[in-house]
């Protein structure tokens, strides 16, 4: 009778194992189910590696990066200023300019209608759009755009578009037979985006799918009939992540593209949508060390924390002028005089992606207007030639490719806290880089870990520098770029 109590109680015993297990199985079947539910809605057409975000690997990355970007500078084209004409067909006779200077993307600010209805100034803004699937008559027309992208192509560019997602012009294609795509008060009224001067355009709502929708055949409209190659996304968190993801989804459908937020925040749009973001942190210190309220080498810290804040193989887009700055804050004269020099060096040889505003090579001296005509004066170009140099070098040497491509950063040390020194290298591809960030005249002694041979980017002398203390005599403003 006790053999068979144990018997029993061992057969009950294996039962409710039995049951545990097939119980466990079970919940991680459905535990299995749930994440690849997850892991699809944030999936790709091309990134099949993507992951849900509260993944804690930041490098893991869902966004594909183009070939072209990793050695590419970036180039503003402000249409309506850019010639007498301020049309395609003008600008399209600067291409060979650009060409010969090396620059690899056009970025074109808005070129879409703009609204009349509560304009600023005489032409309006080009933000405030009336038409994403049209183009400004001031600049010509679609005909004349696609012949502008067909021969930029041929020429070896990438054409980036302005893309304004937030906001519409109030008399905008949509605003009177969709109000429910625009974001109202408590009264019905739609509003302009709080906390902002932008009464000339209409704030939308992304709660309204069929909203976004709309937004997401508009961008895919230039891509499959314009064959364009990616978009500047303006105030981009004035949209939810998930809108960014929907649309990166349908771009890649029919090209892959690439695509940079004018954001610096949300490093969740860097790991699941954008390549690129602003680099306004870097931007704001440079114009503070031209004032000398910030020391130089403060700047260290930044840069070799770009590459644990970025996830995969993103990177910021570094600038020292855009058309937001030259317009409002001043231009790179006012604001930096001659230490625009050096930090030019800085944002080329810095990891990140360069970007030149139009008529920076011409170093105009002029704030253009930004509702009206205010011509860019090409008459002569003293930057040119530095600026293509600059172009160039990053275009032909790895060690300053952007993101995964390119060489790391390593720091020297010097004895003068604002002159920075630093290296860097991608396999046998060696850049060293010296700038004296200040106004004064400075004897710094910097330390190289090892021997340092080759030729001075711009006198093209050969030199030597062994390892340990070296001393350089600095002039204000002054910078030195070598190649191994």
């Amino acid at each position: 009778m006790i053999k068979n109590r144990r018997l029993i109680s061992l057969v009950i015993m294996c039962f409710l194992l039995l049951s545990q297990m097939l119980s466990g199985c079970t919940q991680d079947k459905n535990n299995n189910s749930q994440s690849l539910q997850s892991f699809e809605q944030k999936e790709t057409s091309s990134s099949p590696d993507s992951l849900p975000s509260e993944t804690p690997a930041l490098k893991e990355k869902t966004v594909p990066v183009s070939d072209w970007s990793y050695n590419a500078t970036m180039y503003e084209v402000n249409v309506r200023q850019y010639t007498r004409e301020g049309t395609f067909k003008a600008f399209e006779q600067h291409l060979p300019r650009l060409k010969e200077m090396g620059v690899k993307i056009l970025w074109f600010m808005p070129i879409y209608p703009i609204a009349v209805e509560k304009r600023k100034g005489t032409l309006g803004s080009y933000y405030s759009i009336s038409d994403y699937k049209n183009i400004n008559p001031e600049f010509g027309t679609l005909e004349d755009f696609k012949a502008l992208v067909d021969k930029c192509h041929e020429m070896g560019f990438k054409v980036m578009l302005d893309w304004v997602a937030n906001h519409t012009g109030w008399d905008h294609v949509w605003i009177k037979e969709h109000k429910d795509w625009y974001a109202q008060d408590s009264n019905g009224n739609v509003i302009h985006p709080p906390g902002t001067d932008w009464y000339d355009v209409a704030e939308l709502n992304f709660d309204n799918q069929d909203m976004r929708a709309a937004m997401i055949d508009a961008m895919c409209f230039w891509v499959k009939e314009y064959d364009v190659d990616g978009f500047r996304c303006d105030y981009a968190g004035g949209a939810p992540l998930d809108f960014w993801e929907s649309a990166k989804k349908a771009l890649e459908q029919i090209k892959p593209v690439f695509l940079l937020a004018e954001d610096d925040k949300n490093m969740d749009f860097m790991k699941y949508v954008f390549n690129a973001n602003y680099g306004w942190g870097l931007f704001g210190n440079l114009n503070k060390i031209a004032k000398g309220l910030y020391s130089p080498d403060e700047l260290i810290s930044y840069f070799e924390g770009l590459q644990s804040k970025y996830p995969g193989d993103t990177y910021p887009l570094h600038f020292i002028d855009n058309h937001d700055e030259n317009s409002w804050n001043g231009t790179v004269e006012e604001r930096l005089g001659k230490a625009q020099y050096p930090m030019l060096a800085l944002i080329f040889t810095a990891p990140g992606m360069p970007l030149i505003y139009s008529g920076q090579e011409a170093n105009h001296n002029k704030r253009l207007q930004f509702f009206e005509k205010d011509e860019i004066d090409w008459s002569s170009l003293p930057n040119k030639e530095l600026i293509s140099t600059l172009v160039k070098l990053k275009l032909d040497h790895p060690a300053l490719w952007n993101g995964e491509k390119g060489g790391t950063i390593e720091f020297m040390k010097t004895s003068d806290k604002k002159v920075l020194a630093y290296e860097r290298v991608k396999d046998d591809d060696r850049i060293f880089v010296v700038l004296n960030l200040s106004s004064q005249d400075i004897d710094a002694t910097i330390t190289l870990k090892q021997k340092f041979e080759g030729t001075n980017v711009l006198t093209r002398e050969s030199i030597i520098l062994p390892a340990g203390e070296n001393n350089f005599r600095l002039k204000p403003w002054d910078f030195l770029i070598f190649v191994k």
